[in-house]
């Protein structure tokens, strides 16, 4: 392994991690997430950054289930009140 090879940071749209050579062509669906340096410094980085590892996507479907099921409680708890 090259210890002088210098590495990017990529960020896919689900908020997915990768580190990539930096002299090779960002493949597609990923994006310079605008940090750089050795493999090890950019694994470093991701720990630091990437504190959910589940993908956005997952995220989003799990918040939205939350909401509604805060949504069912409240009105379950206001037709307990009405009735009383």
């Amino acid at each position: 392994m090259d210890d002088d090879a210098k590495y990017e940071v990529l960020r896919n749209d689900e908020d997915q991690y990768s580190v990539w050579a930096a002299d090779s062509t960002v493949p597609a669906g990923w994006h310079d997430e605008g940090f750089a340096g050795t493999k090890d410094d950019c694994l470093a980085h991701i720990e630091q950054v990437w504190t959910d590892m589940r993908p956005l996507s997952l995220r989003k479907k799990m918040e939205e289930m939350e909401r509604e099921r805060q949504q069912q409680q409240q009105a379950a708890a206001g037709e307990e009140q009405s009735t009383n």
